[in-house]
């Protein structure tokens, strides 16, 4: 379709079945001068949901309608660099709505699922993990075993939530309202947690943990080289991107396979990690790097370096976000894991054709493009709640601000 052309650009806002302020999706629409054919790619920055839409409806529609859809690339970097200054959260998001989309478009015109594109399959389905929390070792094991049960091998564990959440703590007097931490009374219950997970399930079922960039440097290394006996899977973000040099320290210390990318926005933070072969895992959040155009190329990078994928895939990426993640999941060969949090029942409404979970692997539908719609009529019975975000307001027991 030599003379095809955008027609319009539009964000769509649903938070369906999410009963807090952390699950607002965002998903754009491309539709095309050729009634009916229109794709969709995933935006979801869920705490800036509203700075991510602006950008789209105000500055990316005006660039992109009139111009050719099934030029990927090109659109790729001109929209890239159409802001002068270029990456962060917002406009890389705003960027992978569109790109995701144009790849969703180009699978609908070839008649092909997105993993065709990109050279087909490796495998039939996508190896996932899950994520089985409790307050105490044996309540985190009962919910592994369930994760086990189902037919999974990889499973996420973690006690009390991310660093150290459930501890009593007290702060000063005066001290300011925030989500309170405490790193040092975590990195020892996770120690505690992994001695007992392995003692009483064995070697069978892959364990991963994440520290969610919760510790001082030297505190990671610590925790990286203590659990290194209990053999993970990996262990996950265990280093804020702003503190990427002590990985080469973990390196010398311990043999703890590493995976980190979850807060990357610009090559330059995970370049030096990949070229010196200081982690295991990339786990960018697809859209937060700008969409499926430069995720595909990462993914290149990193079979180089003997580097695996793990894209992130958490309950605040919408289905279209975690169908992306699939279609390169299954045709890159160094794929690892997939971050997988499962739908819910007003998800799978306002998303037909989710992807699907059976027997631990995950199975992208078989559709043209990404596989996955979306009903506007339904999205819009969920609107995106607003308020301040309370998790990312992190604090040390003596109300320190830290980052989360």
């Amino acid at each position: 379709m030599p003379d095809l052309t955008v027609r319009d650009v539009r964000p769509i806002l649903t938070s369906p079945g999410a009963g807090s302020v952390q699950k607002r999706l965002i998903v754009v629409k491309v539709e095309t001068s050729e009634p009916e054919l229109y794709g969709l790619g995933c935006a979801t920055f869920t705490q800036r949901h509203s700075a991510v839409a602006t950008v789209v409806r105000d500055f990316l529609k005006p660039l992109l309608v009139g111009r050719d859809p099934q030029r990927i690339e090109d659109l790729w970097q001109t929209i890239h660099v159409n802001a002068y200054w270029r990456s962060g959260p917002v406009m890389n998001n705003a960027l992978s709505g569109v790109d995701m989309a144009l790849w969703d478009i180009k699978g609908k015109l070839a008649g092909l699922p997105v993993y065709q594109l990109l050279g087909g399959k490796c495998r039939e389905g996508v190896a996932v993990y899950r994520h089985a929390d409790g307050r105490e070792p044996t309540e985190v094991e009962d919910n592994v075993r369930r994760f086990m049960e189902q037919g999974l091998r990889h499973v996420r564990a973690q006690m009390g939530g991310y660093g150290g959440k459930m501890h009593a703590m007290t702060p000063p007097e005066g001290a300011l309202a925030g989500a309170y931490y405490d790193p040092d009374g975590y990195a020892r219950d996770t120690v505690r947690l992994f001695a007992h997970l392995r003692d009483t399930l064995g070697d069978e079922v892959e364990l991963l943990h994440d520290v969610h960039e919760r510790l001082a440097p030297i505190e990671a290394v610590r925790l990286a080289k203590r659990l290194e006996p209990f053999r993970l899977f990996f262990l996950e973000d265990v280093l804020p991107p702003e503190q990427i040099e002590w990985f080469g320290m973990i390196r010398q210390q311990c043999t703890t396979p590493l995976a980190m990318g979850e807060l990357f926005v610009n090559a330059k933070e995970y370049q030096p990690l990949v070229e010196g072969r200081l982690i295991d895992f990339i786990r960018c959040h697809i859209s937060a790097i700008g969409g499926l155009t430069p995720a595909r190329k990462l993914a290149a990078v990193c079979e180089a370096f003997g580097i695996r994928t793990a894209w992130h895939g958490p309950g605040d990426v919408s289905p279209v976000g975690h169908a992306a993640n699939l279609h390169l999941d299954l045709s890159s060969p160094n794929f690892g894991i997939q971050e997988w949090a499962g739908f819910s029942e007003a998800e799978q409404e306002v998303f037909p054709g989710c992807p699907e979970l059976r027997g631990g692997y995950a199975y992208v539908s078989e559709r043209p493009g990404l596989g996955v719609d979306l009903d506007e009529q339904a999205a819009a019975r969920y609107p995106c709640p607003e308020g301040v975000l309370e998790w990312t307001q992190a604090r040390t027991p003596d109300g320190t601000a830290v980052y989360p």
